[in-house]
């Protein structure tokens, strides 16, 4: 999820663990914990040279079960080392300090994995892409419920008993929370699986997901032989079906066969993709996995990467994101999750 969720959770997992040791301290280390995984994306471009090959590393090895154990057992070593002497000698143990920073780093891809963009839990043995797709990569319903709790929790003198009352209400509330977009995916799935079924469309597959900030409205995806089908289901719908699937073509203008980047693209969009040519070296790859900002484009989605080929690969210039198309899109989203 989002990098404040992420620091939220990190610090709860830090105060559950050293909080009535060493008090905010804890927040701070469990939210430092909670972020480096996300430090991903810029070690990326330190390693590589290639925008594709920098995006990929995103949510791979350090968003790994393994590299939650092993940066664990070194950042839990170092930091008692550092933190073990003078008048905190002996206040904390290195046991602590492991369990401090496995929790904050392991829940931050245990939380990746509830949205729809991917996580390689189990690299480097898989690279298979964990994405259970039931809750948006920014939901505030999840996310400020949680802060406030943790703020409230900072007021406390550490081994005063409601700084584990705040703690409990604020995993407490996310964790419900959480469940609810749960039980909201298996609805909105089966709820699908219906509308496909009276539509007497033909598909392979389909992926559904909430839109972003919410999880009221949903965005669906369906893959027939030659195109793909899109549409919106709000929660507050009165006839509770998707309706007035829009139609996409299966638009291939480079193919994996040609160039493996785009063959690494599709593998990252599961297979939910468009790639147009648009000049003379210039190509609008679209994962399709999520919404489209203007339904009579199919060639507007809102993750979209310009790709340019470069020395016999595909390469990617640096995302802009088209405010105005955005804006536009974002209000025609909320008036839509209104219902229909």
């Amino acid at each position: 999820m989002d990098s404040l969720t992420q620091i939220v959770l990190g610090a709860a997992c830090g105060e559950a663990v050293l909080g009535k040791k060493i008090g905010n301290k804890a927040l701070l280390f469990g939210a430092i914990g909670g972020t480096i995984p996300d430090l991903d994306v810029f070690i990326g471009n330190i390693i590589y040279h290639h925008e594709i090959d920098a995006m990929l590393f995103h949510r791979g090895f350090m968003h790994s079960i393994l590299f939650s154990i092993l940066a664990a057992f070194m950042l839990g070593w170092g930091v008692y080392k550092l933190y073990n002497s003078g008048n905190r000698f002996g206040t904390t143990t290195k046991k602590d300090w492991m369990l401090l920073f496995f929790w904050s780093l392991f829940t931050h891809p245990i939380l990746d994995c509830f949205t729809p963009y991917g996580t390689q839990l189990f690299a480097p043995f898989s690279n298979y892409r964990v994405a259970f797709n039931n809750i948006a990569v920014v939901d505030p319903v999840y996310t400020l419920p949680f802060l406030i709790c943790m703020i409230v929790v900072m007021f406390f003198k550490r081994k005063d008993h409601r700084r584990r009352f705040w703690l409990k209400l604020g995993i407490g509330i996310s964790s419900v929370y959480m469940v609810l977009t749960v039980v909201n995916k298996l609805y909105v799935d089966t709820l699908f699986r219906k509308s496909i079924a009276e539509s007497n469309m033909h598909i392979k597959r389909f992926s559904t997901q909430p839109s972003i900030f919410n999880n009221i409205l949903w965005y669906a995806i369906a893959e027939a032989d030659s195109s793909y089908y899109v549409s919106y289901y709000s929660l507050l719908d009165t006839e509770h079906r998707f309706k007035n699937f829009k139609e996409l073509p299966k638009q291939r203008d480079l193919s994996p066969e040609e160039f493996n980047d785009i063959k690494d693209l599709a593998w990252f969009s599961s297979q939910y993709y468009s790639v147009y040519k648009i000049g003379d070296n210039e190509y609008q790859y679209n994962d399709l996995r999520y919404p489209i900002l203007d339904e009579n484009n199919p060639n507007s989605s809102v993750f979209s990467m310009m790709l340019y080929k470069e020395n016999g690969r595909l390469n990617m210039k640096p995302f802009e994101r088209k405010r105005d198309n955005f804006n536009t899109a974002m209000s025609n989203l909320w008036m839509r999750l209104k219902g229909i």
